[in-house]
């Protein structure tokens, strides 16, 4: 579990990269300057952890490119304290970003493999979400609702209804819709029936898997 100065540097030049790319979030650049992606990473990938690039992981799935995570992060608008759900717990990078940021992180993921390398791999690393869980992500978390953000990581066809319902009342959800690819969305909640929907061009996501039992 190392973490050295080179690694360090690489971080540096990822957030400069991030800030040349649009982002402007201090809060969401400073998490990733301090997290050890390459840690999250098969140790095969270790000299490309800091590319701005998307890499395979266990159980079929991606670790989303850091500017991905870092453009979802800066539309939830986190303020420290904030209950935030996240929808694909995954490698737990993104996870390790909102909990730097300040959120309590409430996250959900369907891959048994992926949940159990992540939740042994987060608190090694210093970094404790409020509750990882193994489920299906369309439900949501509705004994621990409302949530101040909901952020999805996989690609879906259409918004959950669960999820738009456990939102607050002026409460965020960004979402990448789409089948192929995706469109980034942002829906903010207006009050019980509306929602304000916004759209920030297209990403590629692997996508959210829906439990048919």
């Amino acid at each position: 579990m190392k973490d050295t100065a080179k690694h360090q540097g690489l971080r540096n030049q990822l957030v400069t990269v991030l800030q040349q790319k649009g982002i402007t979030d201090k809060l969401v650049l400073e998490a990733i300057k301090k997290i050890p992606r390459h840690l999250f990473l098969n140790s095969s990938f270790e000299d490309f952890a800091y590319q701005d690039k998307a890499f395979p992981i266990a159980a079929g799935q991606t670790i989303s490119q850091p500017y991905t995570v870092a453009f979802q992060s800066q539309l939830l608008e986190i303020k420290k304290g904030h209950k935030v759900l996240e929808i694909g717990t995954g490698s737990g990078y993104q996870t390790a970003v909102l909990c730097l940021i300040g959120a309590q992180v409430f996250s959900i993921e369907r891959q048994k493999e992926l949940f159990k390398q992540t939740s042994a791999l987060l608190p090694k690393l210093g970094i404790r979400p409020k509750h990882l869980s193994f489920g299906d992500g369309y439900k949501g978390l509705p004994n621990h609702a409302p949530f101040d953000s909901i952020i999805v990581t996989a690609g879906a066809p259409i918004i959950p209804k669960p999820l738009m319902a456990q939102l607050k009342i002026g409460g965020r959800l960004v979402i990448p819709l789409g089948d192929d690819i995706q469109i980034m969305t942002l829906l903010i909640r207006i009050n019980e029936t509306q929602f304000e929907k916004h759209e920030f061009g297209e990403f590629r996501f692997v996508p959210l898997l829906e439990d048919k039992n």
